[in-house]
């Protein structure tokens, strides 16, 4: 059911024959594909027939015109796409491009509450209007910089009386729980959505609610009876709980109540971060202001030459920054770090003033998203999707070498692997901190004397000159920092 919209390879074109997305599969009655650039979906004929009676909605004209959903569109010629594949399609549309595509694991607590929240919003515009969606899925949701939008419109159906919402059980393991999670334990939700594409399940989930905990809100009713309705109902059909249920006299109004109760519950959750060293580095770095000065002097001057960049990363973009400044000279900006409660502090920011051209996410650089799901790929890995015009990579070098044991020449390797080939306009922006920094010295005070004697400033120059042409270096005020400016050499 979910679709996601993956950034093709640069070796796609406009006129590119259309591939089917590898995150599409599940809903046999609609596919994603891609054709260069273009985002399609192929339609089968109930498909097609639930399409046209919502594109003539008031309440999805709304939502459209709000960008609360992708911008979708008919497409003329249904053979714009290859029949056989999962088909026939007997109508195809056009979605709205997303600028990068996200996962719920690399999201904040803020931003995974905000998909909750519009995911519940657009079901309670839906209902009243005849409407529902076949699932409750956080997939069903991705970003427009700190703004979220809901792509799989495959997913909206024509609402059966006395039926409950599908979705809820998609909901409750994708969005709610891992709040739950977090709100009222502080545990990270991000690594339990890593490794279940289909969430967190109520069964267990309870084993981390027991006592007086299971009276924290929300958990009693959507996590415990759940659980034993869930296990109640184990041994009967779908088709058998549906048929109880409408003789019962469900109705649609019991769906809105629950929606109601839902939005409810979800902006109730809240979570307040500990303080960590992140969140506070602006005031502990070891940066003057002349340093801060030149830095963002060299960055701004480093991305305003040649053409304006598509796609910039700012890799360990702490408190965005850079990324803002980025932002200036891009269409669209990721700023990823390991820290999310920097990551949440963030995004509320940018929430807070509209941003939609700098997307924060959360994730390790030592230990960045694999492809997970069906046979690897129906998710992406973090370095299929983050392919960029312009890197920045500043202040996270001596992080990886030395904090994580990672080798100069890998890291150099992975920096310039995000960039187009020589002659394509790439763009690396990167500082070194050299070994007798303070915050070099506090890594390696932490590790065995001598363990990284090519950590050099001149080694680190030799090997990024071999990858790239180094177009221009500075030397910060301090003397213990230097910034560079490469291009990938063929």
């Amino acid at each position: 059911m979910v679709a996601r919209h993956p950034v093709p390879t640069r070796s796609t074109t406009p006129d590119s024959a259309p591939r089917s997305d590898p995150g599409s599969f599940r809903d046999p009655a609609n596919r994603v594909f891609h054709a260069g650039r273009q985002v399609l979906r192929g339609l089968g004929p109930q498909a097609a027939e639930d399409w046209r009676a919502l594109a003539g909605a008031g309440f999805f004209d709304r939502l459209l015109a709000e960008g609360k959903v992708c911008g979708t569109e008919a497409v003329d010629d249904p053979a714009a796409l290859p029949a056989g594949q999962a088909g026939p399609w007997t109508t195809v549309l056009r979605h709205e491009r997303i600028p990068f595509v996200s996962y719920p694991y690399e999201w904040s607590f803020a931003m995974l509450r905000d998909a909750a929240l519009l995911h519940l919003e657009i079901l309670r515009a839906a209902v009243p209007a005849g409407f529902t969606t076949k699932d409750g899925s956080a997939y069903n949701l991705q970003w427009r910089g700190a703004e979220p939008t809901f792509i799989d419109i495959g997913s909206f159906e024509p609402a059966r009386d006395g039926e409950p919402w599908a979705g809820y059980r998609q909901f409750c393991q994708t969005l709610l729980y891992p709040l739950l999670l977090q709100a009222h334990l502080g545990l990270d939700f991000q690594p339990w959505l890593r490794s279940r594409i289909d969430g967190i399940e109520a069964g267990e989930l309870r084993r981390l609610f027991g006592g007086t905990r299971r009276f924290r809100a929300g958990v009693l009713k959507h996590v415990h009876l759940h659980h034993a309705i869930q296990s109640r109902s184990a041994g009967s059909s779908t088709g058998t709980v549906r048929t109880q249920l409408k003789e019962a006299g469900f109705s649609r109004e019991l769906v809105l109540a629950t929606l109601r109760a839902l939005d409810k519950l979800v902006r109730r959750l809240d979570w307040q971060p500990p303080p960590s060293h992140w969140s506070g580095y602006r005031e502990t770095c070891t940066y003057s202001d002349a340093d801060r000065e030149a830095k963002e002097r060299f960055v701004a001057e480093a991305l305003a030459e040649g053409d304006r960049s598509r796609l910039v990363l700012d890799l360990g973009a702490n408190d965005g920054t850079y990324s803002r400044l980025a932002a200036r000279h891009a269409d669209y900006v990721v700023a990823v770090e390991s820290d999310p409660a920097v990551v949440d502090q963030l995004y509320r920011k940018l929430r807070a003033d509209g941003e939609r051209r700098v997307l924060p996410l959360v994730m390790d650089l030592a230990d960045p998203s694999p492809g997970g799901g069906w046979r690897g790929v129906e998710r992406a890995p973090f370095a299929a999707r983050a392919e960029a015009d312009a890197v920045l990579a500043l202040a996270v070098v001596h992080h990886l070498a030395i904090g994580r044991n990672v080798p100069l020449p890998e890291i150099v390797d992975w920096l310039v692997g995000f960039l187009p080939a020589a002659g394509a306009g790439g763009r690396l922006v990167v500082e070194f901190v050299h070994p007798d920094d303070p915050m070099a010295l506090r890594l390696l005070a932490n590790k065995p004397a001598g363990l990284f004697s090519d950590y050099r400033r001149e080694e680190f120059e030799r090997l990024l000159g071999q990858r790239c042409e180094i177009v221009r270096r500075r030397e910060l005020p301090s003397g213990t920092r230097t910034l560079y400016l490469g291009t990938p050499r063929g």
